[in-house]
């Protein structure tokens, strides 16, 4: 199954329909790090992420992992970790995944720009939390509720169609 994100901000799921928001500079096909635009095409999604202080249980089929206070996703592309998960003891750049404010509480990775990585490309594209509805840096965000609701139906081999 596929679930649909369309330019108006609006996620779609088998019979769901969900307001999201998209990054500030909307949708485009050729994604460059750091131009706040959401990547155009239809990509597989990733495991789960969640901060197990904040969510106590996710009810869903995909793999799950537990967000610890040193991990973080790799922005930075001349790094060999571009695009990645990575320990931020090791390194200084980077996206921090256990964040005082709550969008990162639970987030999918969008596998945007993964096999191969293309340095410069654009990295750290997630399905993640909002509560104000503000544009992001190019992920998609839904409310929590929402995204409970979401991940209790899709599957490891549902994909994800932007624009």
């Amino acid at each position: 199954m596929l679930i649909k994100i369309k330019k108006n901000g609006i996620l779609i799921y088998k019979k769901f329909q969900f307001r999201c928001v998209l990054g500030k500079m909307g949708i485009k096909k050729n994604k460059k790090e750091g131009d706040k635009a959401t990547p155009r095409g239809i990509f597989n999604l990733g495991k789960l992420y969640y901060r197990a202080d904040r969510i106590k249980k996710i009810g869903t089929h995909l793999k799950c992992k537990v967000i610890k206070k040193h991990m973080g996703w790799c922005n930075n592309p001349n790094d060999s970790k571009y695009n990645k998960e990575f320990d931020l003891k090791s390194r200084k750049k980077g996206e921090k995944l256990f964040r005082k404010d709550h969008k990162y509480d639970a987030f999918i990775p969008i596998n945007y720009n993964t096999n191969p990585v293309i340095p410069h490309r654009g990295s750290v594209i997630f399905l993640h939390l909002t509560r104000n509805y503000k544009p992001t840096a190019g992920c998609i965000a839904v409310s929590i509720k929402n995204f409970l609701i979401l991940v209790k139906y899709i599957k490891p081999t549902d994909k994800i169609k932007i624009g």
